[in-house]
């Protein structure tokens, strides 16, 4: 097991932290106050246009749709460098270089199991950055970390798919140019359990599709939202079935895997930027006559942070270079391992960079209040904690049972 980055990774890496220093991280503060402007009114939603000309200059630099190996030719060892950059601007970074979730998702989960007539609908423009994507299974009166809980219902009238039910935490739904919804739901209760659930292809614009309502995530309401959506009698054709009836938990399995180690490596590099603003405040600050950088107590925090990152870093490459040699099922221990380490880590750091930075850290003159908020939703997201430690026990108790 050879870690040492291939050529192309550090190239890609170099390019990549030149794009966020030169072009992304100054992008922040306009990012920032365009929003800040429309705050509260009808056109919150809408996509600042420094985020356009950012996608412009990342594909003038090569850096785009990284994240999918078929178009790109990387291998998730070698992305994973990349997006660890790309994690020091969280909010503008992915997206910047078309790597942002929940679309890369989407777009894994069309190449692989779309039509060529759905691809060249959906997946074309969503590679090409004209439009953005959400994927509907959690539902607010299930317990969706089990996704067999589906309850939201597909039922066939004539030539279309019949759906009734409601989803909640639809990120990217609140963004105007979300175009399309993957939907998961019941085809047929009284099957097997794992083939009871299709998906559907949903366009937004579908009569029945209602979004009810935008969720803040611990007060923060990001550009493109976490929503709720009604879908009340929305029919959409036969030929928007993805994949085949009672594949859907399969595809939601596949769709996942990859998903969780993009946020992973991401979440290294918010870690990574807390650790930078946590040494620089650690240095321009003095209590009881010396720097806080020589107060043993920091010294041991900023220890840690270096020591948890690094472990951290070792199981999510471990993680890439097994999916690189055997597919995500040969990693899916290791792919719940990380989903549970790495969003822990990334918490506990951003909080110690908080606690470093005083008051100061709880507002928004710093990144770190907003980073530990989606550090701290990344134990939710793609399953909580407890369903990927439920994973790993299960392995170690079959190993040595």
């Amino acid at each position: 097991m050879d870690f040492q980055p291939s050529d192309t990774a550090v190239d890609l890496t170099n390019r990549m932290r030149a794009f966020l220093e030169e072009a992304v991280l100054p992008a922040e503060p306009v990012y920032d106050a365009w929003r800040a402007q429309r705050r509260g009114t009808p056109n919150e939603w809408d996509t600042p246009p420094v985020l356009e000309e950012l996608k412009t200059e990342a594909r003038s630099r090569g850096l785009w749709n990284l994240f999918l190996s078929d178009v790109s030719k990387l291998s998730n060892l070698d992305y994973a460098h990349a997006a660890e950059v790309s994690g020091w601007s969280p909010t503008i970074a992915p997206e910047a270089i078309n790597c942002q979730a929940p679309d890369t998702g989407n777009m894994e989960t069309l190449h692989l199991f779309g039509t060529p007539e759905q691809k060249e609908q959906w997946l074309t423009p969503l590679l090409d950055g004209e439009i953005r994507s959400a994927f509907a299974m959690t539902e607010p009166d299930v317990a969706s970390s089990d996704a067999t809980n589906v309850q939201t219902s597909i039922h066939l009238g004539g030539d279309d798919y019949v759906i009734n039910g409601r989803k909640w935490w639809i990120s990217g739904a609140a963004d105007p140019r979300c175009a399309i919804f993957i939907v998961m739901g019941k085809t047929d209760p009284d099957a097997p359990t794992h083939r009871q659930q299709s998906m559907v292809l949903v366009p937004r614009d579908t009569p029945g599709v209602e979004i009810t309502r935008h969720l803040p995530v611990f007060g923060y309401q990001d550009q493109h939202g976490h929503s709720e959506v009604e879908l009340r009698d929305v029919r959409v054709p036969r030929s928007n079935l993805l994949g085949e009836e009672g594949g859907g938990f399969a595809i939601a399995q596949a769709r996942l895997g990859p998903g969780r180690i993009h946020h992973c490596m991401r979440a290294i590099g918010m870690a990574e930027r807390a650790v930078q603003a946590m040494v620089r405040r650690a240095n321009a600050r003095v209590a009881f006559g010396r720097t806080l950088a020589e107060q043993g107590v920091v010294r041991e925090q900023i220890a840690n942070s270096r020591l948890e990152i690094e472990q951290a870093r070792l199981l999510v490459l471990k993680t890439a270079w097994l999916i690189d040699r055997g597919g995500a099922r040969s990693a899916r221990t290791e792919i719940a391992g990380i989903k549970v380490v790495v969003p822990r880590i990334a918490c506990a750091i951003i909080d110690r960079a908080i606690q470093i930075h005083g008051a100061g850290g709880l507002s928004d003159d710093f990144p770190l209040a907003s980073f530990y908020a989606w550090a701290r939703a990344l134990r939710m997201a793609d399953g909580p904690d407890e369903v990927h430690l439920r994973s790993v026990a299960r392995e170690e108790l079959k190993r040595h049972g």
